[in-house]
């Protein structure tokens, strides 16, 4: 073996380290190949081989060269964890972490790029931000970037409350990412203008770079118009939108992910039209190098829209496959969706029972799934199985409360003329409103509604009961009293009429009142009713006397026409209203009589 010092190793040094500042990793890797074989235990030389195998893209020979080597890979872990990461190996790379230094700033960015990989947004944000503020370096504009894109996706994918931080938006990845964080929280068209500016400056900063081609400008733009497609989707400007996403699709991108997204949403656009269309943007949004680049969420929505492809185009099967893969996810609201994808493709087969109980056993293990429970109840009102979708929507817990569902109950049962039951459903609520919403306006609009049903079905002493409950609260309100007085005016006529006492004198209820106004909001029949009063006043301008020419002339009565051989001493035939062939005495023709004898008739029904 030749010596640490010999003429050929040193030369092949220099040759190394030339080539590393001039970013010749393949030719590298092959210098350090004769360096090992030299000196197999250079642990600088083999470091220079593994940044080679990772400048090549070749992480998995880099992690054989790591454990055939321990002894030289032991201070190489965030070399093998970042290996590990690029494969999609997110447990190991997470263990091979934490065997490292929590102070390595290396390690923690590897680290936050991995909890944002898992989904795990506020750990990632807390890594990023603890960077930015305790480390420095060259790298700090990247840094920021991936701080923006961490806060945004806690606008987009979660729920939580997003921690107010001041971030540059001096460049386009920073402009792009503020964008969708205003995305997630609901500000379209305020989004739609920083994307457009995004756009400029992309196209500043590659107007300065002679050497960017014109598809990586186009590939850096179509990241910015797909979201800017989303945004104007979500505006309601589907044709500008559309127009985008086709413009990203003729590029044929690079990036899957994007082309998915595009394509994805291509299809949400088409909705039931345009099928064709919609078949081959579906292939693009499934393909199988997708698995790893996706968001769960966007995973979600594609396989929730791929099933509905299939039912709209009248793939059963494949509908039916497609919703049971959803009802298997871990995520309950696509699981939901795929119970409910699966009841509607039954009913369009026109198997109602099979709905039902779909999603009766789904409902049994699940009882807190309101829009399931909405679309059972649906379906019994479809089957006129009206109590039955009355007891459905009563198990919606505090959703059974709101004025929709209790006016639908209270409509229900009265087209049952269940009086009672209608009673009841609204006096429960008004208890409801009592005991947890007592200063909700909703329930002032109860007790109205509540009173004018108690009405209704002849219970004006619980009407008037309600009323005046309401009348203490609000003493002013002379609708309550005009109601009250109705009510008490069923039973009670002495108490209507004391009642009728609070009410201001006419002159002050209507010295506010425009007579023109109210003549001139006058219905178009009623002015029409008017017009004709007016001319026929005109037409008739004299009194009529018994002399006048104005009288009408008598109309003299006709002649009645009697038939033909008409005999006043014979009486009528009783029986001449009826055709002849139904009269008790016809016997038929005689050349007829035996035409039929002996002949067979055969009967067929045809089935819908």
């Amino acid at each position: 073996m030749a010596a640490q010092g010999s003429p050929n190793v040193l030369a092949l040094i220099k040759e190394l380290n030339w080539l590393g500042k001039n970013g010749d990793y393949e030719k590298a890797l092959k210098v350090t190949n004769k360096i090992l074989q030299e000196l197999p235990e250079d642990e600088k030389v083999f470091h220079c081989k593994i940044v080679s195998l990772v400048h090549l893209g070749k992480y998995e020979d880099a992690l054989i060269a790591l454990k055939k080597n321990p002894k030289l890979s032991g201070e190489l872990l965030f070399e093998k964890a970042y290996c590990e990461y690029r494969l999609n190996r997110n447990e190991e790379s997470m263990k091979t972490i934490k065997l490292g230094d929590p102070n390595d700033p290396r390690l923690k960015e590897l680290l936050g790029q991995l909890y944002y990989r898992l989904e795990m947004y506020n750990e990632s944000f807390e890594i990023y931000r603890d960077l930015i503020k305790n480390s420095a370096g060259n790298f700090e504009d990247e840094r920021e970037t991936n701080l923006s894109a961490v806060v945004a996706a806690l606008c987009l994918y979660t729920d939580d409350q997003v921690e107010d931080i001041s971030l540059r938006e001096e460049t386009y990845e920073l402009c792009y990412n503020a964008a969708c964080k205003l995305t997630g929280q609901g500000q379209f068209q305020a989004a739609y203008e920083k994307l457009k500016r995004a756009e400029e400056l992309c196209k500043e900063n590659f107007g300065d770079d002679s050497d960017a081609s014109k598809e990586e400008i186009d590939g850096e733009l179509a990241i910015i118009w797909v979201q800017m497609g989303y945004v104007l989707q979500r505006l309601n400007k589907k044709d500008d939108a559309l127009k985008l996403y086709n413009q990203v699709v003729k590029l044929k991108p690079l990036d899957p992910v994007l082309l998915a997204v595009a394509s994805n949403n291509i299809i949400t656009i088409n909705k039931d039209q345009n099928m064709f269309d919609s078949k081959k943007r579906i292939k693009a949004a499934t393909s199988g190098d997708l698995k790893h680049k996706l968001v769960s969420r966007q995973k979600q929505s594609i396989a929730v829209n791929e099933c509905l492809l299939h039912m709209y185009a009248g793939q059963a099967d494949q509908c039916h496959k497609c919703a049971h893969l959803l009802q298997q996810s871990s995520s309950s609201l696509s699981a939901n969706k795929g119970f409910l994808i699966e009841s509607t493709q039954l009913l369009r087969e026109k198997n109602s029972e099979e709905a039902i109980k779909l999603l009766q056993v789904f409902l049994c293990k699940n009882a807190d799934v309101l829009e399931l429970k909405l679309s059972l109840a649906q379906i019994y009102l479809s089957q006129e199985h009206v109590y039955k979708a009355c007891d459905v929507l009563k198990t919606l817990g505090e959703d059974t409360y709101t004025p929709g569902v209790i006016s639908t109950l209270v409509t229900l049962y009265t087209s049952q003329e269940d009086k009672e039951a209608a009673s009841e459903i609204i006096n429960q609520a008004v208890e409801w409103y009592h005991k947890n919403k007592s200063n909700s306006p909703d329930l002032i609009s109860l007790i109205k509604a509540s009173s004018q049903i108690h009405l209704n079905i002849g219970k004006p002493q619980v009407a008037a009961q309600m009323l005046e409950q309401m009348r203490r609260n609000n003493p002013d309100d002379l609708k309550i009293l005009a109601q009250l007085i109705l009510a008490y005016s069923k039973f009670d006529t002495k108490k209507a009429q004391e009642m009728s006492k609070h009410f201001p004198p006419i002159e002050e209820l209507s010295h506010d009142i425009d007579l023109d106004s109210l003549e001139s909001s006058a219905s178009w029949f009623a002015n029409k009713w008017v017009k004709k009063a007016a001319k026929t006043t005109e037409a008739s301008p004299r009194p009529l006397t018994k002399g006048s020419k104005d009288l009408f002339k008598k109309r003299h009565k006709k002649k009645k026409i009697l038939p033909k051989n008409y005999d006043p001493i014979v009486a009528p035939d009783p029986e001449r209203w009826l055709p002849m062939r139904e009269r008790s005495y016809y016997r038929g023709k005689k050349k007829n009589r035996k035409k039929d004898i002996g002949s067979c008739w055969i009967v067929c029904s045809r089935w819908d």
